[in-house]
């Protein structure tokens, strides 16, 4: 088989040719060794903890916070059940590096989580899978059954004194149970809508027990930091941003895919690796870190390293690491009504804020793109926006009113070509109607799927 290209600096792919999965092959890699050398060789809790705060890895799953902090406010020496839990349910639009993860190295998250459990003395794991990729959760199935047999799951694994199980749970294709409460909610068999927090899971998680939840990246990196050390991770990357990171790179570039890269590794060069833009057109923006981050203009974007305090400064987050490509031919507006639309259908209606508003961003971002806009819709989107951020239970809400001001701030001028000549600023064509009524529920043409590609139309 083909190995599959990942690139040069891959740790976690590296290796891998689709076939190459099984528990024999992981071993044959170095896997469990990391496990094995804890549970026979008077590893401690303590000292887990200390090599992940060595290696500055920090959460995959979008929010960046320390791994080796978070595992240390489990509390520990509290009697009863403790849980880790695996966030695989990668909803955010753009973002599929976490199937690629479960589907050709799944033993590393199985690891990662065992290892997890042994750090903070839990005594069961779940993996909230996507529901939408139903052979990737057959696939971890396969691989927690080769694990249970092989003696690492289970009572007294390796013959040591620590017992731990760990489950799979298909979710049910919604976005909001990405949210860490939303997903417990739904793992314990309720509708997935967020909790009010505090108490946080730390504290009163998965069935009121204390709960640690991290991305399936983020435990997939944990055996390879004990096998060679945190410093060694942290050399990986750059300061306060350790190791490597998976940014699965989509929209107007000749190579779309996942690419594993150093973290700090300049946007430019991870370009150079997706095959660069599409027909040789130019850049016009970037969405790094997922649908709901800022959008950044190309110059930014070209000027800016791929790490978390790198991208904070540029004015964005890194969040899931789903970097959004966009050339000249983008229509601003009508990508920003492709996502307001995906957070309008995917707000969980919990929060009247959120529930109310998605819906107003999405009717006046319609309206514009249908050529019956409005000047005052634009202040109101902003005024819209900055209602809902802050004011929800949840995130959903800011990922929403984030995109809203991002484009607003850096393309304000197409929304205002749109209202004044009532034609698209990109095409130069009259805009047309494409379905329905300003406003109707239907969605539009080529709408956001949790692994899809914003910008198309022109």
């Amino acid at each position: 088989m083909t190995m599959l290209d990942y690139g040069p600096d891959a740790i976690l792919m590296a290796g891998l040719d689709g076939e190459n999965w099984r528990l024999a092959d992981y071993e044959a890699r170095g896997g469990y060794a990391a496990l094995r050398t804890l549970l026979t060789s008077g590893g401690t809790p303590e000292g887990v903890i200390a090599e992940l705060k060595k290696s500055s890895l920090r959460g995959r799953g979008g929010a960046g916070f320390p791994t080796g902090l978070k595992w240390s406010f489990m509390p520990r020496q509290l009697p009863g059940a403790k849980y880790v839990v695996c966030n695989s349910d990668e909803g955010e639009p753009g973002t599929c590096k976490d199937r690629d993860l479960l589907r050709y190295n799944p033993h590393a998250v199985i690891e990662g989580m065992i290892i997890a459990g042994f750090a903070m003395s839990a005594t069961a794991g779940y993996n909230y899978i996507h529901g939408e990729v139903w052979s990737v959760y057959e696939r971890f199935e396969e691989a927690l059954e080769e694990a249970r047999a092989a003696g690492y799951l289970g009572s007294r694994i390796l013959g040591s004194d620590y017992s731990f199980e760990l489950y799979a749970h298909a979710g049910y294709g919604a976005y909001i149970c990405g949210e860490e409460t939303a997903l417990l909610e739904s793992l314990e068999g309720k509708k997935g809508q967020p909790r009010f927090k505090p108490p946080f899971p730390a504290s009163f998680g998965l069935y009121g027990r204390p709960t640690t939840i991290n991305n399936t990246e983020t435990f997939a990196a944990v055996p390879w930091i004990l096998r060679n050390g945190g410093e060694r991770f942290l050399e990986l990357g750059k300061p306060n941003n350790g190791g490597t990171k998976l940014f699965s790179v989509t929209g107007h570039v000749n190579r779309p895919g996942n690419y594993e890269v150093r973290l700090g590794t300049p946007f430019a060069k991870l370009l150079e690796m997706a095959g660069g833009v599409r027909n040789g057109n130019r850049l016009k923006a970037v969405i790094p870190g997922g649908s709901s981050m800022p959008v950044l203009p190309a110059d930014v974007m070209m000027a800016t390293d791929m790490d978390y305090d790198s991208i904070a400064k540029a004015g964005s987050m890194l969040g899931s690491g789903a970097v959004i490509v966009m050339d000249e031919t983008t229509c601003m507006v009508r990508a920003l009504e492709r996502l307001s639309y995906f957070y309008y259908e995917e707000s969980c209606g919990q929060c009247t804020p959120c529930r109310e508003g998605t819906g107003w961003l999405y009717r006046m971002v319609h309206r514009i793109e249908e050529g019956q806009g409005r000047v005052e819709d634009l202040d109101k989107l902003l005024s819209v926006a900055d209602n809902i951020a802050g004011r929800t239970i949840c995130a959903l809400g800011d990922a929403a009113a984030l995109p809203v001001k991002s484009f607003m701030r850096h393309f304000r001028h197409e929304f205002e070509y749109h209202i004044e000549h009532r034609r698209c600023m990109v095409s130069g064509v009259d805009i047309e109607p494409r379905w329905g009524r300003a406003g109707a529920r239907g969605a539009p043409s080529g709408v956001v799927t949790a692994a899809g590609v914003l910008g198309q139309a022109a």
